[in-house]
């Protein structure tokens, strides 16, 4: 969808999110949501699992309708829980994600909505998003890491043939994570599932499209040094990114 603008705006110097508290993970998301509705933005994407576990329901239910019912969020585990149930045969599902993640119980909770009958195994991954961070996700220490994840989770249960990568920074050690799982088991990205469930979302609502701007405007803001910002995220993207300095 590149027709619209887009304004990224990454909380560095406060995460990662994964280790804090409900109440923590809540205000510091809040207070990013706020700063993107002040720049303009109508429609806000948790593009981080840890803030749609944690803080997104309380966002939509109570927070929005005081403040500022005219704005949406969204978040990134409902669209691969509404689909997992057409991906995995055997019925059993792994989930790799941070602390907070797994212990909101949000993979769980989710899948149980639409497809009663799947099972949910996860695992907590705290070092892989540090390793990310840090530069060190093409290490030999990653590789420790990702087999010990990898070899906890699955034997919870011999026959899970699909794994959730359920943080947005995991897909970087993609190629580290397939070679430690089985060739028989699919990994899921959420990438390209959440575009796709984007792109339904502003179809089934073009009261939400139509505010939406068409300038294929690209912006990034970090609380972090932008410097030290632009040097990962241009891992992420693909090629260089120039943000700029905000302080919340």
């Amino acid at each position: 969808m590149p027709q619209y603008d887009y304004v990224y705006f990454g909380d560095n110097a406060r995460a990662p999110y994964g280790i804090r508290s409900f109440d923590t993970i809540h205000k510091y998301t809040l207070e990013c949501v706020q700063h993107l509705f002040d720049m303009g933005c109508k429609l806000v994407l948790l593009a981080c699992n840890t803030a749609s576990a944690r803080a997104l329901r309380t966002i939509q239910q109570h927070d929005l309708v005081r403040y500022s019912p005219q704005h949406r969020v969204l978040g990134v585990i409902r669209p691969t829980t509404e689909l997992i149930g057409k991906i995995t045969q055997t019925r059993q599902v792994g989930v790799f994600a941070t602390s907070g993640t797994v212990n909101s119980g949000s993979y769980t909770l989710e899948i149980k909505k639409f497809f009663p009958d799947i099972r949910v195994f996860q695992e907590a991954c705290p070092m892989w998003v540090p390793l990310i961070e840090n530069n060190e996700f093409d290490g030999p220490g990653a590789d420790y890491f990702v087999q010990k994840n990898v070899d906890t989770l699955l034997r919870q249960s011999g026959n899970i043939d699909t794994i959730i990568l359920g943080c947005t920074h995991y897909p970087i050690m993609w190629d580290k994570i397939r070679k430690a799982v089985p060739a028989n088991i699919q990994l899921l990205s959420q990438g390209d599932i959440v575009a796709d469930s984007l792109a339904d979302y502003l179809k089934r609502h073009p009261e939400v499209e139509q505010l939406c701007h068409h300038g294929a405007k690209q912006s990034f803001y970090t609380s972090e040094s932008a410097e030290d910002f632009d040097a990962k995220a241009g891992i992420f993207f693909g090629k260089p990114v120039a943000s700029k300095h905000f302080e919340l």
